[in-house]
């Protein structure tokens, strides 16, 4: 007799032995909010022939479960806990008629959400290039709770432009890990210098701004949720 085998796709999770079977409807008990529910288990089937429900419904129910679950806790940072938060803001002086705007936007953003003028400082440095061994320094000094690391590059007629682009998301990504404080890449790599302004207050907004508040969320969620 030939031994009935489950879809390659499937994924069988054994959760409480539940039988997923076509011809079997059998009930549920979930925990939410501290009382049981019972819930019918009908799947819907992809497959009259394959005696098992789809890994879709399966997927979909399971995620239901864990919706429904009241011990799991959501930790996220904070945008409106801006006060005693401080920031070092490395800027690129290449290509500096975007990077000052970015500057510009990323001050403003701080601005708004309580962010002290006295609780911000701002680091030159030649290019996008330098800005990685720079914000390692400044991660591992002890005095910022995040590090915006803003700059500028636009492609030109070498491949001069993917080395310092590839190095610039490196670098910035490798001061984060060695130094445990939130370094954020806020560094246009862009195609010409329309598609760099249309991002530094043009219409497709101000980088530097959003490079601001995902420096506020990460720095409130090291401080106040994973010290």
């Amino acid at each position: 007799m030939k031994s009935l085998a489950s879809p390659p796709c499937l994924r069988l999770i054994p959760t409480a032995h539940r039988q997923l079977n076509s011809r079997q409807s059998s009930s549920a008990c979930y925990i939410h909010g501290g009382s049981s529910v019972n819930k019918s288990n009908n799947l819907s089937f992809s497959s009259s022939t394959s005696g098992f429900a789809s890994p879709l419904a399966v997927e979909k129910e399971l995620r239901s479960s864990f919706v429904q679950t009241a011990a799991v806790r959501h930790v996220t940072g904070s945008l409106i806990r801006g006060e005693g938060l401080r920031f070092a803001i490395v800027v690129a002086r290449f290509n500096e008629v975007v990077t000052k705007l970015l500057l510009e936007g990323a001050i403003e953003t701080f601005k708004k959400y309580s962010v002290r003028e006295e609780d911000v400082e701002v680091i030159w440095v030649p290019g996008s290039f330098e800005i990685g061994v720079v914000a390692q320094n400044l991660g591992k000094s002890g005095k910022f709770h995040a590090v915006l690391c803003i700059g500028a590059v636009i492609r030109g007629d070498t491949t001069h432009y993917d080395a310092v682009a590839n190095s610039a998301a490196s670098g910035v990504l490798s001061a984060s890990i060695n130094s445990g404080v939130p370094c954020i890449f806020g560094v246009l790599t862009c195609e010409d210098m329309d598609q760099a302004l249309n991002r530094s207050g043009g219409k497709a907004g101000n980088k530097g701004s959003e490079t601001a508040l995902t420096a506020l969320e990460m720095a409130s969620l090291f401080e106040h949720h994973l010290k």
